[in-house]
């Protein structure tokens, strides 16, 4: 059975909390002055100018300049102070540790990478050590770190259930890197790293109902569902490249056959191909080779019915498509558009917007950045999360 977490016994400090939350929550997309902040939050307009000036005296927010007013006093902007304190985003792909040191707003102030040898556990956990020490003399205060990597991962307990491209199960990274840093870590699908991208900076900015589907080497999905990033009981949502869509079909890494990720993932494209990297093939399809475009336009259908049946399901009205596979988008989106109207059931393709990312690693670990500031913007409700750090809490 599964424990629910008790939440925090309501009090005057924890409603300061919440509100102080919506308050930051506003200024996150940009300057707005104390008035604006009431009428967006909902909050009287002495609630609010009492929690700006805490975060005023807290350095997280400063007063920015005056707006043009229709007539009497000039209403002052506030805005977040970007420098008040930093977050490390981290990438961990098969060979490399891709990080990025960001300020509150996410802008990206320093980079840094690093080789991985291994794919063992001790490996991963040093390296993203070393790269987080180098970055962490860079700028201070740093309020912790964000791990995005591929598999299935428990983002409350920042425990790595099962590794897609490496033999870990029930691995505790979170811990383990909190350990070796000294710092708050939190761990999750790296397909979540890139729907935070897509909130901060992307076509998913303000958009409640979004499905980004990455595709690559593997295939995955990440959606925010009536504004929340969804991630399923156990942290398992959002592995589309598993769904079977061809009955007794190739084999997959996983074991099983048919699945989305076997007929459409990079391997899969080469293979068919007859060529050593997806580079070269879509070279070829470029340059007139009829057998490798329909290749292309194959997996641009396969990947169109199999984007059609999520939105019958969920009935997002965004669809990104993203990472490495989209520099060969011009090859497949062709097909992808027509089959992707022959799946969708009528009426729900009328408002669906479908737009192309082609985010770098380095955007994967800004999103990974992303996802523990989302957190560092919100109060903590529960007892167990008293240690956390937050924005919201009242500065010593």
């Amino acid at each position: 059975m599964r424990r629910v977490q008790p939440v925090r016994v309501g009090s005057k400090e924890l409603i300061r909390e919440i509100n102080s939350s919506l308050v930051l929550g506003e200024l996150r997309g940009g300057l707005v002055s104390r008035t604006e902040l009431a009428k967006r939050t909902g909050l009287s307009l002495p609630t609010v100018s009492e929690i700006v000036a805490e975060l005023i005296g807290s350095g997280v927010i400063e007063e920015r300049e005056t707006a043009s007013s229709g007539g009497g006093r000039r209403p002052v902007l506030l805005g977040l102070k970007p420098d008040a304190g930093y977050v490390i985003g981290i990438k961990v792909t098969e060979t490399r540790v891709i990080a990025v040191l960001t300020d509150l707003n996410a802008g990206i102030v320093e980079r840094a990478t690093a080789s991985l040898g291994e794919d063992d556990v001790a490996t991963v956990v040093r390296t993203v050590a070393a790269v987080v020490r180098k970055l962490k003399a860079q700028a201070g205060p740093v309020y912790g770190v964000g791990v995005g990597l591929a598999g299935v991962i428990d983002r409350a307990s920042g425990v790595v259930r099962h590794a897609t491209y490496a033999d870990w199960r029930d691995v505790d990274l979170a811990g383990l890197l909190t350990e070796r840093t000294g710092l708050p870590v939190v761990v999750d699908n790296d397909v979540n790293t890139l729907v935070a991208n897509e909130q901060w900076f992307g076509a998913g900015r303000g958009v409640s109902d979004v499905a980004v589907v990455s595709i690559g080497r593997g295939v995955g999905l990440g959606m925010v569902l009536d504004g929340r990033l969804y991630r399923g009981a156990g942290g398992g949502a959002g592995e589309f490249g598993h769904t079977k869509v061809v009955a007794d079909g190739p084999l997959c890494d996983c074991g099983g056959r048919g699945c989305l990720e076997a007929l459409i993932g990079e391997p899969a494209i080469v293979a068919a191909a007859g060529c050593t990297t997806i580079e070269e093939a879509a070279e070829l399809a470029r340059g007139g080779d009829l057998a490798v475009k329909d290749v292309f336009d194959q997996v641009g259908r396969t990947l169109g019915t199999a984007v059609g049946n999520l939105v019958n399901l969920l009935n997002p009205k965004l669809i990104v498509l993203a990472g490495e596979g989209t520099r060969a988008s011009d090859l497949f989106l062709p097909g992808f558009e027509e089959a992707l109207k022959h799946a969708v059931f009528d009426g729900l393709q009328r408002e669906l917007d479908v737009v192309v990312d082609d985010w770098d690693d380095e955007a994967w670990a800004q999103g990974a950045a992303g996802l523990f500031l989302g957190e560092l913007f919100q109060p903590n409700l529960r007892p167990d999360e008293a240690d956390r750090p937050s924005l919201t809490k009242r500065s010593a």
